[in-house]
Protein backbone atom coordinates (compact mmCIF):
# COMPACT_ATOMS: atom_id res chain seq x y z
CA UNK A 1 0.00 0.00 0.00
CA UNK A 2 2.88 2.43 0.96
CA UNK A 3 4.68 1.30 -2.47
CA UNK A 4 1.08 2.04 -4.24
CA UNK A 5 1.18 5.53 -2.69
CA UNK A 6 4.48 6.51 -3.48
CA UNK A 7 4.29 5.59 -7.02
CA UNK A 8 0.92 7.77 -7.12
CA UNK A 9 3.50 10.53 -5.70
CA UNK A 10 5.80 9.76 -8.41
CA UNK A 11 3.40 9.82 -10.95
CA UNK A 12 1.75 12.97 -10.06
CA UNK A 13 5.06 14.93 -9.33
CA UNK A 14 6.05 13.74 -12.84
CA UNK A 15 2.86 15.50 -14.06
CA UNK A 16 3.28 18.15 -12.67
CA UNK A 17 7.09 18.87 -13.93
CA UNK A 18 5.67 18.21 -17.55
CA UNK A 19 3.02 20.77 -16.90
CA UNK A 20 4.92 23.32 -15.38
CA UNK A 21 7.91 22.59 -18.51
CA UNK A 22 4.66 23.19 -20.93
CA UNK A 23 3.64 26.30 -18.88
CA UNK A 24 7.10 27.76 -19.10
CA UNK A 25 7.50 27.35 -22.55
CA UNK A 26 3.71 29.15 -23.49
CA UNK A 27 5.14 32.45 -21.21
CA UNK A 28 8.43 31.93 -23.58
CA UNK A 29 5.98 31.75 -26.76
CA UNK A 30 3.53 34.72 -26.00
CA UNK A 31 6.26 37.27 -24.14
CA UNK A 32 8.30 37.03 -27.18
CA UNK A 33 11.32 35.48 -25.76
CA UNK A 34 10.81 32.90 -28.45
CA UNK A 35 10.09 33.75 -31.93
CA UNK A 36 7.75 32.47 -35.22
CA UNK A 37 10.20 30.52 -37.24
CA UNK A 38 13.23 30.54 -35.06
CA UNK A 39 15.70 28.23 -34.89
CA UNK A 40 17.15 27.02 -30.94
CA UNK A 41 18.88 24.31 -29.61
CA UNK A 42 18.21 22.15 -26.50
CA UNK A 43 20.88 24.18 -24.98
CA UNK A 44 19.32 27.84 -25.52
CA UNK A 45 15.91 26.18 -24.15
CA UNK A 46 16.86 25.20 -21.41
CA UNK A 47 18.65 28.23 -20.41
CA UNK A 48 15.61 30.51 -21.33
CA UNK A 49 13.14 28.52 -19.44
CA UNK A 50 15.59 26.79 -16.91
CA UNK A 51 15.02 23.36 -17.29
CA UNK A 52 16.91 20.70 -16.93
CA UNK A 53 17.60 18.73 -20.28
CA UNK A 54 15.83 15.62 -19.32
CA UNK A 55 12.35 18.16 -18.63
CA UNK A 56 12.88 19.34 -22.20
CA UNK A 57 13.15 15.97 -23.25
CA UNK A 58 10.36 14.98 -22.30
CA UNK A 59 8.46 18.18 -23.48
CA UNK A 60 9.93 18.12 -26.82
CA UNK A 61 7.43 15.08 -28.18
CA UNK A 62 4.35 17.04 -26.82
CA UNK A 63 5.35 20.53 -28.52
CA UNK A 64 6.14 18.49 -31.78
CA UNK A 65 2.64 16.64 -31.70
CA UNK A 66 0.94 20.08 -31.06
CA UNK A 67 2.66 21.89 -34.15
CA UNK A 68 4.18 24.06 -32.00
CA UNK A 69 7.93 23.00 -33.15
CA UNK A 70 9.86 20.67 -35.62
CA UNK A 71 13.00 19.03 -34.54
CA UNK A 72 15.38 19.75 -37.41
CA UNK A 73 17.97 16.82 -37.23
CA UNK A 74 21.59 18.23 -36.85
CA UNK A 75 20.30 21.90 -36.73
CA UNK A 76 18.12 22.18 -33.40
CA UNK A 77 14.40 23.25 -32.68
CA UNK A 78 12.29 25.26 -34.99
CA UNK A 79 9.45 27.10 -33.13
CA UNK A 80 6.29 26.92 -35.63
CA UNK A 81 5.96 29.98 -38.12
CA UNK A 82 2.87 32.00 -38.68
CA UNK A 83 2.34 31.95 -41.87
CA UNK A 84 -0.24 31.96 -44.42
CA UNK A 85 -0.85 28.35 -44.28
CA UNK A 86 -1.07 27.89 -40.53
CA UNK A 87 -3.18 30.80 -39.79
CA UNK A 88 -5.51 29.11 -42.51
CA UNK A 89 -5.20 26.16 -40.74
CA UNK A 90 -5.66 27.29 -37.38
CA UNK A 91 -8.66 29.46 -38.02
CA UNK A 92 -10.46 25.89 -40.03
CA UNK A 93 -10.08 23.93 -36.88
CA UNK A 94 -11.71 27.01 -34.78
CA UNK A 95 -14.62 27.32 -36.99
CA UNK A 96 -15.15 23.54 -36.96
CA UNK A 97 -14.41 22.94 -33.61
CA UNK A 98 -16.75 26.47 -32.37
CA UNK A 99 -19.65 25.42 -34.61
CA UNK A 100 -19.57 22.21 -33.06
CA UNK A 101 -19.78 24.27 -29.36
CA UNK A 102 -22.47 26.63 -30.73
CA UNK A 103 -25.07 23.35 -31.78
CA UNK A 104 -25.04 22.50 -28.18
CA UNK A 105 -25.32 26.17 -26.83
CA UNK A 106 -28.50 25.71 -28.81
CA UNK A 107 -29.54 23.34 -26.60
CA UNK A 108 -28.02 23.31 -23.55
CA UNK A 109 -26.82 27.02 -22.38
CA UNK A 110 -29.12 28.47 -19.49
CA UNK A 111 -30.96 31.93 -20.17
CA UNK A 112 -29.48 33.17 -16.70
CA UNK A 113 -25.66 32.76 -18.74
CA UNK A 114 -26.18 34.13 -21.45
CA UNK A 115 -28.10 37.32 -20.25
CA UNK A 116 -24.71 37.29 -18.01
CA UNK A 117 -22.61 36.97 -21.14
CA UNK A 118 -24.92 39.78 -23.18
CA UNK A 119 -24.74 42.59 -19.98
CA UNK A 120 -20.98 41.67 -19.46
CA UNK A 121 -20.40 42.26 -23.22
CA UNK A 122 -22.64 45.39 -23.38
CA UNK A 123 -20.74 47.03 -20.18
CA UNK A 124 -17.35 46.67 -21.94
CA UNK A 125 -19.04 48.44 -25.14
CA UNK A 126 -20.48 51.38 -22.80
CA UNK A 127 -16.99 51.66 -21.86
CA UNK A 128 -15.01 51.98 -24.52
CA UNK A 129 -17.60 54.61 -25.67
CA UNK A 130 -16.53 56.90 -22.44
CA UNK A 131 -12.59 56.01 -23.33
CA UNK A 132 -10.82 52.85 -23.36
CA UNK A 133 -8.16 52.40 -20.39
CA UNK A 134 -5.66 50.03 -20.01
CA UNK A 135 -8.12 48.26 -17.13
CA UNK A 136 -11.07 48.18 -19.97
CA UNK A 137 -8.98 46.93 -22.46
CA UNK A 138 -8.00 43.85 -20.07
CA UNK A 139 -11.25 43.54 -19.32
CA UNK A 140 -12.05 43.32 -22.55
CA UNK A 141 -9.98 40.47 -23.75
CA UNK A 142 -10.74 38.33 -20.70
CA UNK A 143 -14.51 38.51 -21.60
CA UNK A 144 -13.58 37.48 -25.30
CA UNK A 145 -11.88 34.40 -23.92
CA UNK A 146 -14.31 33.54 -21.58
CA UNK A 147 -17.02 33.39 -24.07
CA UNK A 148 -15.12 30.66 -26.08
CA UNK A 149 -14.38 28.82 -23.31
CA UNK A 150 -17.63 28.87 -21.96
CA UNK A 151 -19.18 27.36 -25.52
CA UNK A 152 -16.37 24.63 -25.16
CA UNK A 153 -17.07 23.41 -21.97
CA UNK A 154 -20.64 22.98 -22.60
CA UNK A 155 -19.68 20.68 -25.00
CA UNK A 156 -18.63 18.24 -22.42
CA UNK A 157 -16.65 16.24 -24.99
CA UNK A 158 -12.76 16.34 -23.67
CA UNK A 159 -11.22 15.34 -26.72
CA UNK A 160 -13.19 18.00 -28.49
CA UNK A 161 -11.82 20.32 -24.86
CA UNK A 162 -8.08 19.32 -25.73
CA UNK A 163 -8.43 19.96 -29.05
CA UNK A 164 -9.97 23.39 -28.78
CA UNK A 165 -6.96 24.09 -25.83
CA UNK A 166 -3.97 23.42 -28.10
CA UNK A 167 -5.45 24.67 -31.09
CA UNK A 168 -6.44 28.16 -28.79
CA UNK A 169 -2.39 28.09 -28.42
CA UNK A 170 -2.03 29.13 -32.51
CA UNK A 171 -4.66 31.26 -32.62
CA UNK A 172 -3.20 33.63 -29.55
CA UNK A 173 0.12 33.17 -30.92
CA UNK A 174 -1.23 34.67 -34.17
CA UNK A 175 -3.16 37.24 -32.58
CA UNK A 176 0.02 38.19 -30.59
CA UNK A 177 2.06 38.72 -34.17
CA UNK A 178 -0.90 40.05 -35.38
CA UNK A 179 -4.21 41.37 -34.15
CA UNK A 180 -4.98 42.75 -30.71
CA UNK A 181 -7.96 44.42 -29.44
CA UNK A 182 -7.92 47.63 -29.56
CA UNK A 183 -10.96 50.71 -29.38
CA UNK A 184 -11.54 49.64 -32.78
CA UNK A 185 -11.43 46.77 -32.98
CA UNK A 186 -13.12 45.75 -29.68
CA UNK A 187 -16.45 46.80 -30.67
CA UNK A 188 -16.74 44.86 -33.84
CA UNK A 189 -15.58 41.66 -32.02
CA UNK A 190 -18.22 42.19 -29.03
CA UNK A 191 -21.17 43.02 -31.64
CA UNK A 192 -20.10 39.62 -33.45
CA UNK A 193 -20.39 37.85 -30.35
CA UNK A 194 -23.80 39.66 -29.35
CA UNK A 195 -25.22 38.38 -32.46
CA UNK A 196 -23.70 34.70 -31.44
CA UNK A 197 -25.82 35.16 -27.89
CA UNK A 198 -28.45 36.30 -29.54
CA UNK A 199 -29.27 33.64 -32.17
CA UNK A 200 -28.09 31.02 -28.94
CA UNK A 201 -31.10 32.79 -26.99
CA UNK A 202 -33.47 32.61 -29.86
CA UNK A 203 -32.71 28.64 -29.90
CA UNK A 204 -31.66 29.28 -33.47
CA UNK A 205 -29.27 26.73 -34.59
CA UNK A 206 -28.86 27.89 -37.79
CA UNK A 207 -28.46 31.66 -36.85
CA UNK A 208 -25.95 30.72 -34.22
CA UNK A 209 -23.80 28.61 -36.68
CA UNK A 210 -23.65 31.98 -39.84
CA UNK A 211 -22.92 34.25 -36.47
CA UNK A 212 -19.97 32.15 -35.22
CA UNK A 213 -18.63 31.42 -39.16
CA UNK A 214 -18.95 35.57 -39.30
CA UNK A 215 -17.01 36.06 -36.04
CA UNK A 216 -14.44 33.58 -37.27
CA UNK A 217 -14.29 34.94 -40.65
CA UNK A 218 -13.85 38.48 -39.57
CA UNK A 219 -10.73 37.33 -37.03
CA UNK A 220 -9.22 35.44 -40.05
CA UNK A 221 -9.78 38.23 -42.42
CA UNK A 222 -7.93 40.17 -39.98
CA UNK A 223 -5.76 38.30 -39.60
CA UNK A 224 -4.17 37.60 -43.48
CA UNK A 225 -4.32 41.28 -44.48
CA UNK A 226 -1.20 41.66 -42.53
Amino acid sequence: MIAGRAMTEHADTSRSVKETAYELFQAALFDGKLKSGQLVSQKDLVKLMNLSIGALRELLPRLESEGLITVVPQRGIQITAIDLPMIRDAFQMRAALEREAVMHAVKKMPDSVLEEQRQAHLNIVKAVETGLSEAVLKRGQQIDTDFHNILIRLTNNEILIQAYNINAIRIRLIRHDRISLTELLLPHTFTDHLAIIDAIAKRDTAAAIEAMDIHISHARQRATEL
